[in-house]
């Protein structure tokens, strides 16, 4: 289990951006290269869905509903990841948590979740 630190959620207006972070402050560098990290929500009443993910080494995937708008990045030295949201959509509501996959193992470890609020 790897424990993952959010941050950066709260409201905004539609059209509006948001950046969120995830850490792992406890886990070694080596031991963070390992992880492929992601980001998912999950809205009321619905599935927890996939939002986007990237590699150690960068390679990037997004669902359909946010190409184009939101970025996942990572810094491996930092053992972050972040999510910027931009053109921000009421439908974008959701709790977002932070998801890490071992590589090695194929444990996963999910942060606490960080309330994403876009409404006018």
């Amino acid at each position: 289990q790897v424990s993952l630190v959010e941050s950066g959620g709260g409201l905004v207006q539609p059209g509006g951006s948001l950046r969120l972070s995830c850490t792992a402050p406890r886990l070694i560098f080596s031991t963070y290269t390992m992880l492929e990290m992601a980001w998912y929500r999950q809205a009321p009443g619905d599935q927890r869905e996939l939002v986007a993910t990237i590699t150690s080494d960068g390679k990037t995937n997004y669902a359909d509903s946010v190409k184009g708008r939101f970025t996942i990045s990572r810094n491996n030295s930092r053992k972050t990841i972040w999510l910027q949201m931009n053109s921000l959509k009421p439908e974008d509501t959701a709790v977002y948590y932070c998801n890490a996959r071992n590589t090695d193992t194929a444990t996963t470890s999910w942060g606490q979740g960080t309330q994403v609020t876009v409404n006018s």
